[in-house]
């Protein structure tokens, strides 16, 4: 598996015409409220291979916007993994509410966890 975050996999989705149009606009009114909120890295803008993640002090905010978008996901069936990690690698651009990484070629995957939420079940 190539790491792509939720808002690659969703623009994929639109672009692929998977969607309909009702859940369409609510995919896009949850981007436009990330893009008004949140600082768009640079490495984003240049579609460099990067993974975004959230940092924890503010991901409470940062999860109830995004848990439509992976309902969106959910819905049309489309497979995803919520990352958690302290060591998420090289970090390129860091802001309030985001860290920005390198991403790695593959991903490993360790541990699947079965339901998500903002605690692992172990925790």
């Amino acid at each position: 598996m190539y790491a792509k975050g939720v808002f690659s996999m969703g623009m994929q989705m639109i672009q692929d015409k998977v969607m309909d149009e009702e859940d369409r606009d609510l995919y896009m009114e949850i981007e436009n409220w990330f893009e008004e909120n949140l600082p768009f890295p640079p490495q984003c803008l240049n579609q460099e291979n990067v993974v975004c993640f959230f940092k924890t002090e503010n991901s409470e905010e940062m999860m109830k916007m995004i848990r439509p978008a992976l309902w969106l996901l959910d819905r049309y069936d489309h497979p995803y993994f919520l990352v958690y990690t302290n060591t998420p690698g090289e970090i390129v651009y860091e802001d309030k509410y985001q860290v920005v990484v390198k991403a790695p070629g593959k991903l490993i995957i360790e541990k699947v966890q079965e339901k998500w939420g903002p605690q692992a079940p172990d925790q």
